[in-house]
């Protein structure tokens, strides 16, 4: 798992590249997460995929806090994998 830093006032877009893992599927869904969910917390504004890559646009977050965002993508031939990276906001 990675670890990203995030200012709290911030939008940022962050992408993952699946392609090393589909083994010649495709993505035909995509869905982002956020743990823990909080007032106030990290948030999903937007997301896309397209055959091996997915995107997401975050903001938000309390100053201190560490937020998992997870990406749980569906294949062409229906296995489902997820990855997730960390987030910590700070005043930057």
């Amino acid at each position: 798992m990675s670890l990203y830093l995030k200012d709290a006032d911030s939008s940022i877009d962050h992408g993952i590249d699946w392609s090393a893992h589909l083994a010649g599927q495709s993505i035909v869904a995509s869905l982002w997460s956020v743990a823990p969910v909080e007032a106030g917390g990290l948030s999903v504004e937007a997301s896309a995929f397209e055959g091996l890559r997915t995107s997401v646009r975050v903001s938000g977050g309390l100053i201190g806090r560490l937020y998992r965002l997870t990406n749980r993508v569906t294949l062409s031939d229906g296995q489902v994998d997820a990855r997730s990276v960390t987030f910590r906001v700070e005043e930057c």
